[in-house]
């Protein structure tokens, strides 16, 4: 038997290095006959003041479309429900910080709700997904993707 973690007075100790998660939401609307993607400017490091896909770390409670919601609501105000599962981005250097996963959903919208930066972003913004601007991690990978489903 292979014994990797001991256990602790609080509970179970892993004595490997471990992942962590993220969740990123693509919010994409059609307007005059061309899709637009919400995206939010960096408030901090890294990629600070670089756009990116609104997301963030999963909290130890909530499921990572759960985490996807949330992280949209926090950083654009904007409450969506159900999401689809786009897939899961795992290229190890893709996280200046460290080992990061993120699981990316997709909400697509008939109509553009206001929106405004909050929490860790300084601005929100739609932009056409045809002109899109230079993007923070592998963002425009998950994007990609998350086009292909439409």
């Amino acid at each position: 038997m292979i014994q990797d973690y001991k256990k602790t007075n609080d509970g179970y100790e892993y004595e490997y290095p471990r992942a962590a998660m993220t969740a990123d939401a693509v919010v994409l609307c059609r307007q005059s006959g061309e899709w637009e993607l919400l995206l939010i400017k960096r408030g901090n490091e890294p990629y600070k003041d670089c756009w990116a896909l609104p997301g963030g770390f999963l909290n130890m409670d909530e499921t990572l479309e759960d985490c996807a919601r949330r992280e949209l609501e926090e950083e654009t105000t904007m409450k969506y429900g159900s999401m689809q599962f786009v897939g899961l981005y795992d290229k190890p250097c893709r996280d200046p910080r460290g080992r990061v996963i993120t699981a990316a959903f997709l909400a697509v919208l008939d109509s553009k709700p206001p929106i405004r930066a909050s929490d860790d972003a300084a601005q929100a913004r739609w932009w056409k997904l045809a002109e899109l601007p230079e993007l923070a991690f592998d963002h425009d990978k998950i994007i990609t993707d998350a086009a292909k489903m439409l």
